[in-house]
C-alpha cells in the first residue's frame, strides 16, 4: 500500500501533466505551429482528376482494375486511416465521344496542388507480358515504342502483388547481385503458375512504368508464385524499387488531367457549431456531476478536463483529420468518459449506505464497478475495431476517435479519479464528510 504522501504526490504529478498537455494544445493552436487537421467537409482541399490508361486491359477486367486502382491510391494517402480522403472512380465521356475511366482524388486540408500531386506520388506500374511469337525481345532498361505490337496484353499486374523483397543472389566465390523478389497473392500465384507452365521456352517481359526491366526466358514452370526481377540494380536502387512496389504498385497507369482547389462542403459555420456543441456538452456534464455527486463529481470533472486535454493532444500528434463525423464522435466520447464514474459513484453510495467509511466505500466501489466498466468498454472497443476495419475512410475516422475516446476514458475514470479520491485521505462515516460523498438530493 502506498503512503498518503505518495498518493498525493502521484495526484499532483497527474495534475501537472494534465496542465502541461493542456498548455501544449493551447500553444499549438495559438501560435499556429501545429493546428488541427480538418476534413474536406470542413476546410476544403485539393481535387485531382486522373485518366486511367486501359489500353492493355480486357473489357471484362476494367471494373476490377479500377477498383484495385482506387484501393491502392486510398492506401497511399490514408496510411493510418485518419486523413479521410475521398477517392472514387468515374466513367466519363470525352468531347470526341469515346468513353474513359477516371480516378478522382480529393485531399482535405491540402491547398497546394503540387504538394497534392507529390502526395499521390509516382507509384510504379508493374506489368508482366508474354512476347509474341516471332518477335525479337527488346533490350532491358530501354523504352519500347511499339510495345503492344511485340508483347501480348498484361497477364499479371501490380494488383496481384502481395509483397516485394530485396535479396542478393550469387554462389560461393561469385559476386552477389541485388534482385527484387516478388510474391503474388493466391490469384496471381495461380495465374503465374499456369502461365509459366504453358509457355516454357518463351520470353516473358517484366515491365515497370512501361519500360522492360527484364525479358527472361521461361525455363520451367514456377508453381510457388514467386518472380525475380534482376537487371544490374545497385543495392540502393533495388531497395527503393522493393519499397515502392510494397508502397502500392498501380494496376494501371494514370495520367493527371486536371487539378483544382475545393471549398468545404460544410464550412466554418459547421466548425464553430461543433466547437460550441462540445463546450456546451462539457459544461452540462460537469454541472450534472457537481450537482449530483458533489465532491466525487468535482474530481470526476477534473478527470474529464484531463481526458479532453489528452484527446486533443492525440489529435495533434497522430494526427487525426477531424471531419464532422469525427467531431461528433469526440462529443459522444465526452459523455461516455464520465459513464464509468457514474457507475463507481453509485457503487460508493451503496457502500456508504451500508455503514462503511468513505475510505472503504472508495475501495469497494471501484472494485465492484470494475467488471461492468470493463465489459461495457470491451464491447465499445469491439464496435470501434469493426467499424475501422470494414468502414470507408469517413467511417474509419469516426471509429478511430471513438476508440481512442474509450481507451483514454478508461484511464481517466479508473486511474485518475481513483487516485484523486484516495489522495484526499478522508476516512469518516458521518457528518459533513458524508454529505460531500453523498449523491443526489439526499446525504
Amino acid at each position: 500500500m502506498l503512503a498518503m504522501w505518495q498518493k498525493r504526490t502521484i495526484a499532483l504529478l497527474i495534475l501537472v501533466a494534465g496542465l502541461g498537455i493542456g498548455w501544449y494544445v493551447y500553444s499549438s493552436q495559438h501560435s499556429g505551429s501545429r493546428p488541427f487537421k480538418l476534413g474536406l467537409d470542413l476546410s476544403g482541399g485539393t481535387q485531382l482528376v486522373y485518366r486511367a490508361k486501359l489500353d492493355a486491359i480486357v473489357g471484362s477486367d476494367v471494373a476490377d482494375s479500377m477498383a484495385s486502382l482506387r484501393d491502392t491510391i486510398e492506401r497511399r494517402v490514408n496510411l493510418f486511416g485518419v486523413s479521410e480522403p475521398i477517392v472514387q472512380t468515374e466513367h466519363a465521356g470525352t468531347l470526341a465521344g469515346s468513353p474513359e475511366e477516371r480516378l478522382i482524388v480529393e485531399l482535405p486540408g491540402v491547398t497546394d496542388t503540387q504538394k497534392a500531386i507529390e502526395l499521390i506520388g509516382q507509384t510504379p506500374v508493374l506489368e508482366f507480358r508474354m512476347l509474341k511469337e516471332g518477335a525479337e525481345p527488346p533490350p532491358s532498361g530501354q523504352p519500347v515504342a511499339n510495345v503492344n505490337d511485340i508483347f501480348e496484353p498484361s497477364a499479371i499486374t501490380g494488383k496481384n502483388l502481395k509483397s516485394a523483397q530485396l535479396q542478393f543472389q550469387g554462389g560461393a566465390g561469385a559476386l552477389t547481385e541485388p534482385v527484387v523478389v516478388l510474391h503474388f497473392d493466391s490469384t496471381g500465384a495461380k495465374i503465374f503458375a499456369d502461365l509459366t507452365k504453358k509457355n516454357v521456352g518463351r520470353y516473358f517481359g517484366m515491365f515497370l512504368d512501361g519500360v522492360p526491366i527484364s525479358v527472361p526466358v521461361i525455363r520451367e514452370a514456377i508453381p510457388d508464385g514467386t518472380a525475380v526481377i534482376s537487371g544490374g540494380f545497385t543495392p540502393e536502387g533495388a531497395k527503393e524499387l522493393a519499397r515502392n512496389l510494397n508502397y502500392g504498385a498501380l494496376p494501371v497507369p494514370i495520367e493527371l488531367i486536371s487539378t483544382q482547389t475545393v471549398s468545404g462542403t460544410l464550412g466554418d459555420k459547421a466548425v464553430r457549431d461543433g466547437i460550441m456543441a462540445g463546450l456546451w456538452g462539457v459544461v452540462a456534464v460537469i454541472f450534472f456531476m457537481l450537482l449530483w455527486y458533489r465532491l466525487p463529481g468535482l474530481l470526476a470533472a477534473v478527470a474529464l478536463l484531463l481526458y479532453i486535454s489528452a484527446m486533443l493532444a492525440l489529435f495533434l500528434l497522430i494526427p487525426v483529420t477531424l471531419t464532422a463525423a469525427g467531431i461528433a464522435a469526440f462529443i459522444l466520447s465526452v459523455g461516455m468518459a464520465v459513464d464509468a464514474n457514474v457507475l463507481i459513484f453509485e457503487r460508493m453510495k451503496e457502500e456508504l449506505r451500508g455503514g462503511k467509511s468513505t475510505k472503504e466505500a472508495i475501495h469497494d466501489g471501484f472494485a465492484r464497478a470494475w467488471p461492468s466498466i470493463r465489459d461495457s468498454n470491451i464491447s465499445s472497443m469491439i464496435t470501434a475495431v469493426i467499424l475501422f476495419w470494414f468502414g470507408t475512410s469517413l467511417i474509419k475516422g469516426f471509429a478511430l476517435v471513438f476508440g481512442l475516446g474509450v481507451l483514454i476514458s478508461m484511464l481517466t475514470a479508473i486511474s485518475v479519479s481513483r487516485t484523486f479520491l484516495l489522495a484526499l485521505g478522508i476516512d469518516a462515516k458521518g457528518g459533513f464528510v458524508r454529505f460531500l460523498f453523498g449523491s443526489g438530493i439526499k446525504a
